[in-house]
């Protein structure tokens, strides 16, 4: 990328950058990990922060022939130094390796990256409990997407956002007087984010035709190619036939017999494909809400994707929102993609009983559940669907939320309150 852009992660990265603790960096391959290494870069002193690439193969063999060595000879002063390693899953005994620098380089920082999740190389986790915070890098989000777009968008969904954000974790309840004004601004925005989604390349790529190339060679090369070496793949074509069922099942109950018998693989080796996308931040999977045993599901997942435009590329399907079948299953995708976004560190599960009612998430904060329902439909009045409605009845929430096309508004049910917002301000 010629142009770089700010990502929300920053923050927090220097916000503990003078801590004695090793930071991992985790995320699937183009995320832009590599240019979020730089910027850092540029925030440190001047020598004092070396750059590694272990992509490079002579600067790997050299390190792994003597990793003190290799850092020591580095370090020119007393000062603080810091080292960001890139790629660093290619480290033989990486968690083990990283322990070892941590211990003999008390005035050093350690920073990696790495592609797929850390704790399959090494056991880092295991190696560096309490001396290692782990961060996860994703394709661009809404808002990170908006800055590159329009800068005073990107204002205006940050001013909206936090007040969705207050009333979800303090009630406070947001001002809605008037119309939804910018809603043909966003609208264009949002319909080009569900269909391209945020990989870096494929955001800046200037066309339609050059993003769909780009997100062919992230698939071609990550997803078809990575994964299948990194899981050991022995038969790529049931491999590849799983990927695309995910594809087809976003915002769907999965069934693994019913993804088994359309692949015709094993039952355990479906589930293990399966697990290992997890683990490689291409599929996400969120598990049901159950208190009831008798009346609510409690074991099948449903299926998402982290990045909407790598699966549209999957399923070949670049129509716009209007023109699709799919588009609830896509602004389902980005409002629990906004919700992870907003509340990393929070639950999210759906509810279904063996009736058939369903709400698409159910977000827990701290004491509180809050169910959250999609509906990207043109509003003139509050509509709140039986679903809904019966879970609040049979749960009370103190708030509840609904993402639509351009309506907002508060209604209460009892002693809830539900704010229909914008699907674009979440």
């Amino acid at each position: 990328m010629s142009e770089t852009y700010p990502r929300d992660i920053l923050l927090n990265l220097t916000k503990w950058i003078d801590r004695r603790e090793a930071y991992a960096i985790k995320g699937p391959r183009q995320s832009g990990k590599t240019t979020i290494l730089r910027q850092l870069q540029k925030s440190l002193p001047e020598k004092k922060a070396i750059f590694l690439n272990f992509e490079d193969p002579d600067v790997l063999d050299t390190f792994e022939a003597n990793p003190k060595e290799y850092i020591k000879s580095y370090i020119t002063s007393q000062d603080r130094h810091f080292f960001l390693m890139d790629e660093y899953q290619y480290v033989k005994n990486c968690g083990k390796t990283l322990k070892l620098l941590y211990d003999t380089f008390e005035n050093a920082k350690f920073i990696v990256t790495g592609s797929s999740s850390l704790e399959l190389c090494g056991d880092m986790a295991k190696f560096l409990v309490g001396r290692v915070f782990f961060f996860e890098l994703f394709p661009f989000n809404f808002h990170e997407f908006l800055t590159t777009k329009s800068p005073r968008l990107a204002i205006i969904y940050r001013e909206k956002n936090t007040k969705i954000k207050e009333f979800l974790l303090k009630g406070t309840l947001p001002n809605i007087e008037g119309a939804e004004v910018f809603h043909r601004e966003f609208t264009p925005l949002l319909n080009e984010f569900l269909t391209f989604g945020g990989y870096p390349a494929v955001m800046t790529a200037k066309d339609a035709e050059t993003k769909r190339i780009v997100l062919k060679n992230i698939y071609d090369t990550y997803v078809s190619k990575d994964v299948i070496e990194f899981l050991k793949v022995s038969d790529p074509s049931k491999y590849r036939c799983i990927v695309r069922t995910l594809a087809a099942l976003t915002g769907k109950i999965l069934n693994y017999n019913e993804v088994s018998n359309t692949c015709q693989s094993y039952y355990k080796e479906t589930k293990k494909t399966i697990s290992m996308l997890q683990e490689t931040y291409i599929a996400q999977l969120i598990q049901p809400f159950h208190k009831n045993p008798l009346t609510e599901l409690k074991k099948n997942p449903k299926v998402y994707f982290y990045d909407i435009g790598l699966r549209n590329h999957i399923l070949n399907n670049f129509n716009p929102l209007e023109k699709r079948t799919d588009a609830g299953n896509l602004i389902e995708n980005h409002v629990l993609l906004a919700l992870r976004n907003s509340f990393p560190d929070k639950t999210i599960n759906y509810w279904r009983t063996t009736n058939k009612a369903e709400v698409d998430f159910i977000l827990h904060l701290d004491n509180e559940i809050v169910p959250v329902e999609a509906k990207y439909q043109v509003f003139q009045k509050p509509k709140i669907s039986r679903s809904f409605r019966s879970f609040i009845e049979t749960y009370k929430p103190q708030k509840a939320l609904i993402a639509t096309k351009d309506y907002w508004n508060i209604e209460k049910i009892e002693n809830t309150t539900i704010l229909f917002t914008p699907s674009y301000y979440i």
